[in-house]
């Protein structure tokens, strides 16, 4: 069975950027009030796995980003794995993750308002 079936990813809230020290080792949030721009990161987290699993998860859904040539890095934040690609690329990331039939949460937005 495709373990990834049953995985639910949610995209953090904010924009980030490579940290010091080696691509792909750790990230920065980058101030709220700055423009995106198409280098920016964009995070996504494991709302269905946690510890050991989604580190496993992770390496899988950064396999199959890999199958198509988008750059990405797993990276610790908050003690769990989060998975961070260029802003440029989140369609991409989507659309291949839904392939795999990962789940991808979103917020609810307010329809009175």
């Amino acid at each position: 069975m495709n373990t990834l079936q049953h995985s639910v990813v949610h995209r953090l809230p904010q924009s980030y950027r490579w940290g010091a020290g080696p691509a792909g080792s750790s990230v920065e949030p980058l101030v709220i009030n700055n423009l995106s721009a198409d280098d920016d990161l964009i995070g996504l987290t494991l709302l269905s796995h946690e510890g050991d699993q989604a580190w496993e998860i992770m390496g899988m859904i950064q396999d199959a980003l890999a199958e198509i040539q988008i750059e990405c890095a797993v990276v610790e934040c908050a003690g769990e794995p989060c998975l961070f690609v260029t802003r440029q690329d989140e369609s991409a990331t989507t659309c291949r993750l839904k392939n795999f039939g990962v789940g991808i949460a979103e917020p609810f937005q307010d329809a009175s308002a």
